[in-house]
């Protein structure tokens, strides 16, 4: 029997960049293409597979990318097309994929679609775009609410309906369920795949189609936290639609057409993700992965929350391949949310090896080798619509999109010769790469470290993983394949703890991180053993 060899993607490390904040290369404090590509040598020296950009594409920038008026071109602030073919082609030099966002579930309202759906209602494209007529008092056609805040619905003098849209008013709501719809979407995917990129990563795929009846939402039932509108229903109606998966047997089989294994990742968002994230990824007519939120927006790391959400993913038949990412350009920096300053730095090395041992792929933030930190934005300086919308109780994303720091003593960290669209961290300074890269023992040269250990290790890359323990301090699981067993051990407490697997002699340890002794794991330590006997 001939064992097929697995897809590149498959336990892959992949690399976010936020293009704004990645390196601005003409002084305009806005990062761009060029400075992406010039940059790319930093990212190809971390051991990663892969870089995924966030949206470059044309765009009034009212949701910074999120809201596209031309799918198939580069905004400006960016650079052009032409800069997009320079930076595949010095990715795929250096041996790295290269995946795009792709955004189906909305556009912006000045893409020429929604300006020619808006004009009439016979138009060509008149149903591209989800609308209905006012209620008999005048009011929007139900309940639904839109994430940023107040009603899901803006009313449009031209067409005399409202218009739907989940997130900003300026992000209309594509209609999916409409095959022309569908059609042109294919049709940017296409666009893209024949440019040579790898793959995509699918934006807020669950919020692509909606019910057709418009049924109200019910009120929330749960009793978390609500700083918005949108938190006080249950999202059964204008998201999370049966149909979507049929939406992305399509795009699979677009992407089948094409030579070599391309990488699709769809975004999950939800208190409830899971059973969505399956069936987008289930069987091989579907996409290969999906991106949950269990960490994300974690207020603390626990043995407990690991435990529960890798036991989402077994090893089965049926069941997708995961991703997993601590950061990205939505959530806040982990080290703000799950260490007290004074331990950031033994802290950040646990969390580093905890990701890289996961069952799954693996996405790091821009930033996050450096052990970047949240920064606190005042709200002058804040660009970030939602929080604007929501200040003070929503936490603002611009805290996490602020410039990469590349050299200390340079102007504004190296990023840009100009002020930056958002200020630096004032403590990202000393974390910046060039003074990293001269100290051994910096979180820079660990991540690399780590990144070689688990590509030279298939137990972690591919194996099965079993939970050994996840009491109040210890995680501990097994990475395993028919050749090798890994025990992967970690204190998520700040006080040392004895722990030891029931016979330790037969276990050798190839990497530990913080202060580990033996079987003594001091606070915020990680210890990864191979059985050898």
């Amino acid at each position: 029997m001939v064992t097929l060899p697995l897809p590149w993607w498959r336990g892959a490390v992949v690399y976010q960049v936020y293009p704004r904040s990645f390196a601005d290369s003409n002084g305009d404090g806005v990062g761009d293409l060029p400075g992406i590509t010039r940059h790319l040598d930093h990212i190809a020296s971390l051991g990663v597979d892969a870089v995924w950009l966030s949206p470059f594409f044309t765009s009034p920038m009212a949701d910074f990318g999120y809201d596209v008026s031309d799918y198939c071109d580069v905004d400006p602030v960016f650079g052009t097309l032409a800069d997009f073919d320079t930076l595949i082609a010095r990715t795929h030099a250096l041996g790295l994929k290269l995946i795009i966002d792709q955004v189906y579930a909305h556009s912006s309202n000045q893409h020429p679609w929604f300006l020619e759906s808006r004009a009439d209602r016979t138009n060509a494209r008149a149903d591209w775009y989800v609308w209905a007529d006012a209620k008999a008092d005048g009011s929007p056609p139900n309940n639904w609410q839109s994430v940023f805040g107040g009603p899901a619905w803006t009313w449009d003098a031209r067409r005399g309906q409202y218009y739907l849209h989940n997130f900003l008013s300026e992000q209309p709501q594509l209609n999916q369920h409409a095959p022309a719809v569908q059609d042109a979407t294919l049709e940017i995917a296409k666009f893209w795949l024949d440019r040579g990129v790898d793959g995509f990563r699918i934006d807020a795929i669950n919020f692509s189609m909606h019910d057709l009846a418009l049924t109200d939402n019910p009120p929330a039932t749960d009793t978390g936290p609500r700083t918005r509108p949108f938190d006080y229903q249950q999202h059964l109606h204008n998201q999370s639609q049966p149909e979507i998966p049929l939406l992305l047997e399509r795009l699979r089989a677009l992407i089948d057409r094409y030579d070599g294994d391309r990488f699709t990742v769809a975004e999950v968002a939800g208190p409830a993700p899971e059973a969505e994230m399956h069936a987008f990824t289930s069987g091989d007519t579907r996409l290969s992965s999906a991106y949950g939120f269990n960490f994300l927006y974690a207020p603390t790391l626990t043995p407990t929350l690991v435990r529960d959400a890798l036991a989402e993913w077994p090893d089965a038949p049926g069941i997708g391949w995961p991703s997993w990412a601590f950061e990205n350009h939505d959530a806040p920096r982990a080290l703000s949310r799950w260490a007290a300053p004074e331990h950031h730095a033994t802290f950040a090395r646990m969390k580093m090896a905890l990701l890289l041992c996961l069952r799954g792929n693996v996405f790091l933030y821009q930033g996050e080798e450096l052990g970047l930190t949240q920064v606190e934005i005042a709200f002058e300086d804040l660009r970030d619509p939602e929080a604007i919308a929501n200040w003070p109780l929503t936490l603002s994303r611009d805290g996490v999109r602020t410039p990469m720091p590349w050299r200390a003593g340079a102007p504004h960290a190296g990023f840009s010769d100009a002020r930056p669209w958002l200020p630096p961290g004032p403590d990202h300074e000393a974390l910046a790469v060039d003074r990293q890269e001269g100290d051994p023992l910096s979180l820079l040269h660990v991540t690399r470290r780590m990144i070689a250990l688990r590509h030279a290790n298939a137990a972690l890359m591919t194996g099965t993983l079993t939970i050994v323990e996840a009491s109040d301090r210890v995680l501990a699981f097994e990475r395993a394949t028919p050749d090798q067993r890994l025990l992967c051990i970690f204190n998520l407490s700040a006080e040392p703890v004895d722990w030891q697997p029931a016979t330790p002699d037969a276990w050798r340890v190839i990497h530990s991180t913080g202060h580990a002794d033996a079987w003594r794991l001091g606070g915020f330590a990680a210890v990864i053993a191979e059985r050898v006997a």
